[in-house]
């Protein structure tokens, strides 16, 4: 094999060890979505495939069949690429960067082919045998290509086995409580955790109706449900009928280290978006129910103290974005307006947030508490995360804080522990501390080594009652060990 050959191949490797590592596993976390089936299986058989031709060129001469065998290796490949192609098409919208990497991928493969083929072409009119080559340093990688590519496909294979397992009732059953059918309006309806909310709503046959300014986003939420998708609140009437206003729009507050810029942006999207919601009740003839979120950071580091609704605050800036976010929904109080602070948790699905991010580490056995371990973690499966957005709207008595968290919180540890054992797999790689503390600075401090004992007291004392009470339920849902529904 000439050197520019074999230049061509180890492209691929890299393009195709960034593909699966980026998009495959990061962004798009192909392996727990259930609608994936069909690619990660796919996937699994092309990456064995690869595996048998990475090892086979890296260590042998191969002649006669051998040399055919691995020609028609390349056409299945090619095959399977193709149908590849047409499954995500059909499954799901790849971001630009993969249609992107997926194009330079198949035009490298093309190359290959037409460096490759005529070389094993002509070995193959000799004597079948397979000789034994070693190419130094080249072999050496081409086997560690091999073996990453033999766990790469195995994982895939497995997670599509595991599809089964991780497919969900219709959302319908979490507006169980809401009675009628309701007109709502959800801010933030694309998001995490608006996405369910939508969905449910939807399907349960209540009337939704999303903002968004990403419309092409909100389209493909659509494309499932009846939904009517405004990209501004004067689009509404004054004489519209809404029942229901969930605001849960804003910035992401756990996507990237707190910077100036982030902080404002944090601030600024909440504060915008409600003085816009309060802007349309003002005019609206009939007045809704507010719903509007907010999150436990309100009552700031607190260490082991247990804290309810009733519980004062400390200052850090998760507190002052929970604090001025809840001063500015207050107002819609004057309008006449029931109003709910949503204080929420961390909200754990496959689908997003926290957990998600930590699914695969942990699933390759490298899970670990962050820092000590001891800080509190109050959390909230999304299921009963929405159940109880629908329970604050059907419920007159709630007003004010309502904390969003399932009534028993855990420490860091004890969910690590929770996690691995969902997985079945070993818990043994901590984080330390101090290089969160030095690369993210308050972030750090405030998301990952600290937290609250939250209490949902308003919510039990109101009649709610948790699908998902305890942490091993939860991740026992989540990772596909429990039946859902």
């Amino acid at each position: 094999m000439t050197a520019t050959l074999w230049f061509f191949v180890f492209v691929q490797m890299a393009m195709g060890g960034s593909d699966t590592l980026y998009h495959h596993e990061g962004t798009e976390r192909l392996a727990w979505r259930p609608s994936q089936k069909t690619e990660l299986r796919l996937h699994g058989v092309r990456n064995l495939a690869y595996a048998l031709l990475f090892a086979a060129l890296g260590w042998s001469e191969p002649r006669g069949f051998f040399a055919m065998a691995l020609i028609a290796l390349m056409a299945g490949e090619l095959v399977i690429t193709l149908w590849d192609f047409v499954e995500e098409d059909r499954s799901r919208h790849l971001p630009a960067t993969e249609r992107v990497l997926h194009t330079l991928l198949t035009l490298n493969y093309g190359v290959i082919l037409a460096l490759l083929v005529p070389w094993l072409w002509h070995l193959g009119a000799a004597p079948t045998a397979l000789v034994p080559v070693c190419y130094g340093w080249i072999s050496v990688f081409c086997a560690l290509a091999a073996v990453g590519v033999i766990v790469s496909g195995l994982r895939d294979l497995a997670a599509a086995r595991r599809c089964d397992r991780l497919v969900r009732p219709d959302p319908a059953w979490l507006c169980a409580d809401l009675a009628g059918r309701q007109s709502v309006l959800v801010t933030g309806g694309t998001g995490f955790i608006g996405a369910r909310l939508v969905a449910a709503l939807a399907s349960a046959g209540h009337e939704v109706t999303v903002l968004s300014r990403n419309r092409a986003k909100a389209l493909r939420l659509a494309e499932g449900f009846p939904l009517r998708i405004v990209t501004d609140l004067e689009e509404i009437a004054d004489t519209a009928r809404i029942d229901a206003i969930v605001n849960l729009a804003g910035e992401p507050i756990s996507d990237s280290p707190w910077t100036r810029a982030k902080r404002q942006r944090i601030l600024r999207s909440r504060l915008t978006v409600t003085r816009d919601v309060l802007r349309l009740i003002a005019r609206l003839e009939r007045k809704p129910v507010l719903v509007n979120g907010s999150a436990m950071g309100w009552y700031g580091l607190r260490g082991d103290e247990v804290l309810t609704e009733a519980s004062d605050a400390r200052p850090c800036f998760s507190h002052e974005i929970c604090a001025r976010w809840e001063k500015a929904a207050l107002k819609a109080e004057a309008l006449g307006v029931r109003t709910v602070l949503l204080r929420t948790g961390l909200v754990l699905d496959r689908e997003g947030g926290m957990l998600a991010r930590l699914l695969m580490p942990f699933e390759f056995g490298l899970g670990g508490r962050f820092g000590t371990g001891r800080h509190w973690m109050s959390w909230i499966h999304r299921d009963d995360m929405v159940r109880l957005i629908i329970h604050a709207i059907a419920t007159p008595e709630l007003r004010g804080p309502l904390n969003a968290t399932a009534p028993e919180p855990v420490t860091n540890r004890r969910f690590t522990q929770a996690l691995a054992a969902a997985l079945h797999r070993p818990a043994l790689i901590p984080i330390p501390a101090w290089p969160l503390r030095l690369v993210l600075g308050d972030f750090a401090e405030e998301l990952l080594l600290s937290g609250q004992r939250v209490v949902p007291q308003a919510a039990l004392t109101s009649g709610f009652r948790f699908r998902y009470a305890t942490i091993d339920a939860a991740m026992q849902e989540i990772v596909g060990t429990q039946e859902a529904g």
